[in-house]
């Protein structure tokens, strides 16, 4: 079966956040697709809401099933029954891991610029923020892991916890098995635990994969949560589901105690059978045509830029539908310059200060929407640009 993907969804009226921030601008900011998920969940929801009762609902078999067929066939990682916790969000389920693996004033390391929300849910709950800034070069456009700055930050005893984000958010980057074995023993070595954030997973490039952290070996197993959830990869945000993968059993139990002191341990009906329903064969025919379809967009809105707006330089990417974009040479203040594309040009586009390490000078850029969006997107920063730099 053919998706068409090119179709324009009016969103209006649906109390949209991506949408509804600023009238008459185009959002291309937040990690949401305007692209309608796969027809399959649409189905079962409408099934499921045909019924009439919407009672409390339980975790099962049939949901855990979904999660380990998908994990199996699409990333070659076998995942036990028991390994599996239902949790209404990642990022539910990083603040919740943050409060229950360290204690207040301890230091919890990230890898910058990363996506923003980290910072809320260690800072927030009373702890602290040590960066392992990733490496930038400036020629190939492209960011690696600064180790000798790792190793030194993993041995302050303060430091007893790593939210790793794989693939890497915003800059696209896919960690390979080695990258992630050595993280694995730093850690291990330091007695850090491991928060491992693969909820952008699904959207990799042409021949690409990604391998979960916890696979790529025992002693990742051992020190590890990894989050992972079908709301990215089939635009269900709004569902809120996902789950947590936790081969230790302390560590898998002290997680679920966590979540459900939190009450962020239970899903609505809603939110299992989108898993369900999402994780199919079916499912992976209609991911394959978006994936190759958001590839498309990337090579055109790279294509554009690199024709159109030289002053813009995009970092090379393998992952997700964000595009993270060097600004440096435009400006200094990453925040003064997407204000201005939002009152010049009628453009929402994240500013990259929020993502810490060198974020500053850069924006981030959505692009998981049909084409007639991208191009007029592309069109309306193509004048703001223009219109800052005079």
């Amino acid at each position: 079966m053919n998706y068409d993907f090119d179709k324009v969804t009016d969103r209006s009226g649906t109390d949209s956040l991506k949408w509804g921030k600023l009238e008459g601008v185009l959002p291309m900011w937040v990690a949401d697709m305007d692209i309608e998920t796969f027809p399959g969940i649409k189905q079962a929801i409408s099934k499921r809401a045909s019924h009439g009762i919407y009672g409390y609902t339980m975790e099962t078999d049939s949901w855990a099933e979904a999660y380990r067929y998908w994990w199996q066939t699409r990333h070659g990682f076998n995942i036990d029954r028991d390994w599996l916790v239902f949790v209404t969000g990642v990022v539910p389920a990083i603040s919740s891991a943050v409060r229950k693996l360290t204690t207040p004033g301890e230091k919890v390391l990230i890898q910058t610029p990363v996506y923003s929300i980290f910072f809320n849910s260690i800072l927030n709950n009373g702890r602290f923020v040590v960066e392992n800034k990733l490496c930038y070069d400036k020629d190939k456009h492209e960011y690696s892991i600064d180790w000798d700055d790792l190793v030194t930050k993993l041995r302050d005893p303060q430091v007893s916890l790593m939210i790793l984000c794989n693939p890497q958010n915003p800059s696209g980057n896919i960690w390979d098995k080695d990258t992630l074995i050595r993280i694995g023993e730093l850690c291990k070595k330091n007695n850090v635990r491991v928060i491992s954030d693969e909820i952008h997973c699904d959207i990799v490039a042409p021949g690409m994969e990604y391998v979960p952290f916890a696979s790529a070996s025992q002693t990742n197993r051992e020190i590890s949560v990894t989050l992972v959830a079908p709301t990215k990869t089939f635009n269900i945000a709004g569902l809120q589901t996902a789950a947590m993968v936790i081969p230790d059993p302390d560590l898998r139990h002290k997680m679920w105690r966590s979540v459900n002191t939190d009450e962020v341990g239970e899903g609505g009906c809603f939110a299992y059978e989108a898993v369900k329903a999402a994780f199919t064969p079916e499912g992976g025919q209609w991911l394959d045509q978006l994936r190759e379809y958001l590839w498309n967009n990337r090579q055109a809105a790279e294509k554009y830029i690199n024709s159109n707006i030289r002053s813009l330089k995009v970092v090379t990417s393998n992952a997700s539908y964000l595009m993270w974009a060097d600004a440096s040479a435009v400006t200094s203040d990453s925040d003064r310059f997407i204000e201005h594309l939002e009152k010049k040009a009628g453009l929402m586009l994240n500013s990259g200060k929020a993502f810490g390490g060198n974020g500053d000078r850069f924006v981030r850029i959505n692009l998981a929407c049909p084409k007639s969006l991208l191009e007029e997107g592309l069109t309306r920063l193509n004048k703001g640009t223009n219109s800052y730099n005079e």
